[in-house]
């Protein structure tokens, strides 16, 4: 992965700054590119792997809104989570104040490949490069 280093002044003191290392966008991967490579790895299509995933996220939402939590295997967890103004009595609460908010949850086994990344600190003029087509 792909590190880029940013100095950051500290909110207490905002005399002194360190270097932190924040994570490069290399671009996106849409339905399309994901379908094209599970194809390559597998007997489906492309086209029945779209169909699949498009289909798949078509149904979160009401899976969600119905209060279920998505469990994805070893990929993790969505669930809802919900903000809203405090009523000083339950006839007082409007449900038009709440906000939803979809949470994810990695699981344990993701978490666990994500510390085995290595890294590469690149220059802000090799950012730049990797941003013209």
């Amino acid at each position: 992965m792909k590190v880029k280093l940013v100095r950051r002044k500290n909110p207490q003191d905002k005399t002194k700054e360190k270097v932190y290392g924040n994570a490069v966008n290399m671009g996106r991967k849409t339905l399309r590119d994901i379908a094209r490579d599970i194809a390559g790895r597998s007997s489906l299509t492309r086209g029945d792997i779209e169909n699949v995933l498009s289909n798949f996220v078509d149904r979160l939402p009401s899976y969600m809104n119905d209060g279920f939590s998505i469990q994805l295997g070893e990929f993790g967890t969505l669930r809802i989570s919900l903000s809203s103004k405090g009523a000083a009595t339950e006839k007082a609460f409007d449900t038009a104040g709440i906000k939803p908010r979809v949470i994810f949850t990695p699981s344990v086994q993701l978490k666990h490949e994500m510390l085995d990344i290595s890294y590469e600190v690149v220059k802000p003029e090799e950012e730049k490069k990797k941003k013209k087509p």
